[in-house]
């Protein structure tokens, strides 16, 4: 099955499960405990924190939550916050970092590469959280938009078309859809 957030990342050939951890959670375990899925495959957009360029594509069945308080000192959690999906058909490319929130502080958010993550993404983290307490296969295929910088959400919007369109390709090349 292959799910995306939905309002402009959504796709015809996906099932949409919301936006953001929460949504994401809900929507998902809604659809794991109606009808069980052998395998979820994730896609959606990404900011990158430096390492990768706009419309790059990776895939990951790794997933963070960390936030930008976390870096400052300024926060901490006793949860796990590092999760790894069972899938072996996947490239493991990157640790995306997943938050309600878009890094904007450029400067700050470049530290999540000391940590291993090279792209975030609101909802993957919790993707794979649900799919792991389903024992389903998980994997995630991201295209980057923007980079975690002040233009962060202009980038987004003026590369978003391009993206999709991209990522459909890509999904198609790999015969997924």
């Amino acid at each position: 099955m292959i799910v995306c957030a939905g309002k402009i990342e959504s796709f015809s050939f996906a099932k949409t499960i919301g936006i953001g951890l929460i949504d994401t959670s809900i929507n998902l375990t809604k659809i794991c405990l109606e009808n069980k899925p052998e395998e979820i495959i994730f896609i959606g957009t990404a900011g990158s924190y430096g390492d990768f360029k706009i419309f790059d594509i990776l895939e990951s069945k790794r997933a963070a939550n960390f936030e930008l308080s976390f870096l400052s000192k300024d926060s901490y959690t006793p949860i796990e916050n590092i999760c790894e999906g069972l899938n072996d058909s996947f490239r493991n490319d990157t640790i995306v970092n997943c938050s309600n929130y878009i890094s904007i502080n450029e400067n700050l958010s470049k530290s999540f590469k000391d940590f291993g993550f090279g792209i975030e993404n609101m909802e993957f983290y919790s993707v794979i959280k649900v799919a792991n307490e389903f024992n389903i296969k998980v994997a995630g295929i991201f295209i980057v938009t923007n980079y975690t910088n002040e233009n962060a959400h202009k980038d987004f919007i003026k590369n978003h078309k391009t993206a999709m369109s991209k990522l459909t390709s890509y999904l198609e090349d790999k015969k997924l859809i």
